[in-house]
């Protein structure tokens, strides 16, 4: 059996390492396009700060027993028919590998927007281990005191982070009403007040059109008489899938492009996996397929790709969406629907938001945790969270707690019977959790006693 799989980021070193825990006489071929295997993408903006020094570090692992991963490997085509994908590296040129299975893990790509100058050295995308090793030079030879971030989700919040960790004054130039616009928009405004009060510019309904080199800085200018003058210039306006190899082999593709799987992440072509950002997701709650870009989802459905090609017959679960960052002292975090997408979705959603502290007020150290609960009206069902705190208050595990309970189509009610660990150093009899979903459900019941008493009038 010749599994042999076309990326080796969290997808495809996924599906390896599975594929031989399976079947460990399985011959697993990884061919990587550079020479970064499972390197921790979503780490570079804490190498750039300098908090993590060592690129090395950010590699999930190093040793791949049984396993052979070709480095500097280009796959350039897929031949079905014949069970073969022909290759070109600049140490042996163009050669061709053959198959039993093949799994396509080509992730995505940084999406290009239409601003002039984005060729200007100095004007960086920030995707891949090499334009890490880029951006570092840069920031070490020329030690720009200013940058621009085009892009304010989630690696550009953090780079925000990591340049001003550095000394650098930075301006984030967002086109959305609010930075982070994956949260509702008082919890985006909250992230804004976040950055400026460490110093950042942040920039709403912006679009950078153009990039300029005036001697020895940049202008970067757009809509709404946006203009920054900088010594360097970010660009992380979000990614697509990579998915012209497998469009070419004959695979179909949804409506953003990603290739179509089912949900054992076999394509329509026969031997010919997908899984990771190259390919659409699941979504658990809404019972269809997105488009939804996740190292987490990219590592499950990897594993469960390896699993199936060497005989297995695992479904993949499905994701919720679960997301979480740090950006200084803030975490925020969500999971599921937001009310906006609830109502899309054609539920009958109600979201209410309270805040407590993250543990028992007389400990010292207290910190308040605001959280917003989205619930079916009709049928109680829990459909989404969101989260923010001080990065101390264990946001992200808290969140988690509300994933669960999604994963298992929980009522928001139902949170009251989990049985939760409490020690007044960390949490209260009832976690912010389960407080959460009892202000949820009283308020709910308050505005329909309302309601009920206004019909009658």
């Amino acid at each position: 059996m010749q599994l042999l799989i076309i990326g080796g980021s969290d997808a495809g070193i996924s599906a390896a390492l599975r594929a031989r825990e399976v079947n460990p006489n399985a011959e697993v071929t990884v061919l990587l396009a550079d020479d970064f295997p499972n390197y921790s993408i979503c780490g570079l903006p804490f190498y750039l700060s300098g908090e993590t020094p060592d690129w090395h570090s950010l590699a999930h692992r190093t040793e791949f027993d049984g396993i052979t991963v070709r480095r500097g490997h280009r796959a350039i085509r897929i031949n079905p028919s014949g069970r073969t994908v022909d290759v070109y590296s600049d140490a042996a040129g163009n050669c061709s590998f053959p198959y039993d299975k093949l799994l396509i893990g080509t992730g995505a790509g940084p999406v290009r927007p239409r601003v002039e100058g984005l060729e200007l050295f100095g004007v960086f995308p920030l995707h891949t281990m090499r334009d890490s090793f880029a951006v570092h030079t840069y920031l070490e030879t020329n030690k720009p005191r200013r940058a621009v971030i085009v892009g304010a989700g989630y690696i550009g919040l953090e780079m925000a982070d990591a340049l001003t960790h550095r000394g650098i004054e930075v301006t984030i130039a967002s086109r959305t009403p609010t930075v982070l616009a994956t949260v509702d928009r008082e919890f985006g405004e909250i992230v804004g007040a976040e950055l400026q009060r460490h110093g950042v510019r942040v920039a709403v309904d912006v679009e950078v059109h153009r990039i300029e080199r005036i001697g020895d800085h940049f202008r970067v200018s757009g809509s709404n008489d946006f203009e920054e003058e900088c010594e360097m210039v970010l660009i992380a306006v979000g990614v697509k899938p990579n998915s012209t190899l497998g469009v070419e082999a004959g695979l179909k593709a949804g409506s953003k492009g990603a290739l179509l799987t089912n949900r054992k992440m076999e394509s329509e072509v026969p031997n010919i996996y997908v899984a990771g950002d190259c390919g659409e997701t699941w979504h658990r709650l809404l019972n269809r397929y997105t488009y939804l870009p996740l190292g987490t989802t990219a590592h499950k459905q990897g594993r469960t790709a390896g699993e199936n090609a060497v005989g297995g017959d695992r479904v993949f679960a499905g994701s919720l969406g679960t997301q979480v960052v740090k950006i200084f002292d803030l975490v925020i975090a969500r999971t599921g629907l937001r009310h906006d997408e609830a109502l899309r979705e054609a539920f009958d959603p109600f979201t209410a938001e309270s805040k407590m502290n993250d543990h028992k007020a007389y400990y010292p150290g207290a910190s308040p945790v605001t959280i917003r609960v989205t619930g079916d009206i009709v049928t109680g069902r829990l459909l989404g969270a969101q989260m923010l705190g001080h990065w101390g208050a264990e946001i992200s595990k808290r969140l988690d707690i509300f994933a669960t309970a999604l994963f298992h189509e929980m009522q928001v009610e139902e949170l009251s019977d989990l049985d939760l660990s409490y020690t007044p150093p960390l949490s209260s009899p009832w976690d912010p959790v389960q407080m959460a979903g009892h202000h949820w459900c009283n308020t709910l019941e308050e505005n329909v006693v309302e309601s009920d008493a206004t019909a009658k009038r």
